[in-house]
């Protein structure tokens, strides 16, 4: 099966983006795709979960502080093993190919995963979900470079928004996994985790179906006939002009994953907060006066509804982050790459502000939560598939998935960093996200470092 050069596109410029694709482009992208939404899937049924998991592995109530602080630990494991993972598969793809690395990055995740189901204390929970991000993160590096590199320019952005928007169905399975496999009982968390051994079957199709890309394979003879052009070397995104170019992405990507782990993901506590307030009058409670043990009480009484309610909020601030993924690769054709990260991050600073400063603490009725959520989502994960487009256009293809997947996955690594020192304290999900905000601002301003990449053929 052969693919058609992604630089060969000059005769067809006229055609729109899904316009003379082929068969196997378009298996490429459901591929990497599929991958990656199991990819996430691992990820965020950690975060479905937390509030039943982490209180049954140290016998405590929900709102013990000791479960937020152990919460804290492990998304900064999993940060940081997504960060390792990252940087030491993206150097593997470009050494021995992407299909075959995507494929050790599915059952690397996969496997870890399905152990998790068998935790018995927090600390391997955290350890565990260190491993089961170095899958994640790799596989993400991976996947963006291949489908950067069998596409066509014209269709390239949109394409790479796509890939990185089918996010959204692996956070809606986590999101139905932690509404409805909970009522099964104590335990049944543990189920979310057990299922995650099934993207171990996507290899088989990965291995049957895929073949490593046109410009992978050039580069790879270039590299066996010239020690200087030898693929994945990290030591090169630090040299020349891959420097800048590393500096901006790292950045770009540490704004965005801090403020995703940080602001996007406590967006499921605003209809949370407004199920727990209506739990308490419903049991007859004076909001002002109740106590602790009564408003804990009332919150056992309505564990169903409220669970519901924060997995629709879950659900509302992914559909519209949905949205502005797939958005985001026509938005930068029309205002350059450098244009739609900087819209983004504008919108999505006011939005953190309204929300966590304004909606949530006044009481906002669940109508207005339920309309702002997916305007809050667009902003705040759509910038995200910026770094599917933008990262592989910023090198070439010897270091693609090197550049890449260091790029993206040191924004993990300075992710965890954040969380290590929020898991030292007791200050609560919505003045994170205030005190992230700022974060925003300070990405439109790293923007005027930025090359931008608009219209332009990825480097050979």
């Amino acid at each position: 099966m052969s693919t058609p050069s992604p630089n060969t596109d000059s005769t067809s410029q006229n055609l729109r983006w899904y316009e003379g694709i082929s068969r196997y482009q378009w298996l490429v992208l459901l591929i990497a795709s599929l991958g990656w939404v199991f990819d996430i899937f691992e990820g965020q049924i950690f975060v479905a979960s937390m509030r039943d998991a982490m209180p049954a592995l140290l016998g405590v109530t929900a709102d013990n502080p000791s479960v937020s602080r152990w919460n804290d630990l492990g998304f900064g494991s999993f940060l940081l093993g997504g960060a390792f993972g990252g940087v030491l598969f993206g150097m593997l793809s470009d050494r021995i190919g992407r299909s075959k690395t995507m494929i050790l990055t599915i059952l690397f995740y996969s496997m870890f995963t399905c152990l998790t189901a068998f935790a018995q204390s927090a600390w391997q929970m955290v350890l565990l979900r260190f491993f089961v991000a170095m899958g994640v993160g790799g596989e993400w590096a991976v996947a963006s470079a291949m489908v950067a590199e069998v596409m066509p320019q014209r269709s390239r952005a949109v394409m790479s928004s796509i890939f990185h928007a089918s996010s959204v169905f692996g956070t809606l399975l986590a999101a139905a996994a932690g509404a409805f496999i909970v009522t099964l009982g104590e335990s049944a968390w543990r189920w979310g985790f057990a299922i995650g051994a099934l993207p171990a079957l996507l290899t088989l199709w990965i291995r049957w179906s895929l073949h490593e890309p046109e410009q992978w394979v050039k580069a790879r003879q270039r590299a066996s006939e010239d020690a200087t052009q030898k693929t994945g070397r990290l030591s090169e995104l630090f040299h020349g002009q891959n420097l800048r170019n590393t500096l901006v992405g790292v950045s770009l990507a540490s704004i965005g994953l801090v403020t995703f782990w940080g602001a996007h993901i406590y967006g499921k506590n605003a209809l949370l907060r407004h199920a727990q307030a209506t739990a308490i009058v419903e049991e007859g409670l004076d909001p002002a006066t109740a106590d602790k043990e009564q408003k804990q009480m009332a919150f056992a009484a309505h564990k169903t509804a409220i669970k519901q309610s924060e997995m629709l909020s879950m659900v509302l601030n992914t559909i519209g982050g949905g949205l502005g993924l797939v958005l985001f690769g026509a938005i930068s054709n029309r205002l350059g790459r450098k244009g739609a990260f900087a819209l983004y991050h504008i919108v999505a600073f006011i939005m953190v502000v309204w929300l966590f400063k304004f909606l949530i603490p006044q009481g906002a009725s669940a109508t207005v939560l339920a309309f702002v959520l997916p305007v809050f989502g667009f902003f705040t994960l759509g910038m995200h598939a910026g770094y599917a487009v933008y990262f592989p256009e910023l090198y070439p293809t010897r270091l693609r998935g090197t550049g890449a997947g260091f790029c993206f996955n040191m924004g993990r690594l300075a992710t965890a960093i954040a969380f290590f020192g929020f898991g030292a304290t007791t200050i609560t999900d919505e003045n994170k996200a205030l005190m992230l905000a700022p974060l925003y601002l300070v990405g439109v301003g790293i923007l005027f470092f930025a090359k931008e990449t608009r219209g332009t053929e990825l480097m050979e």
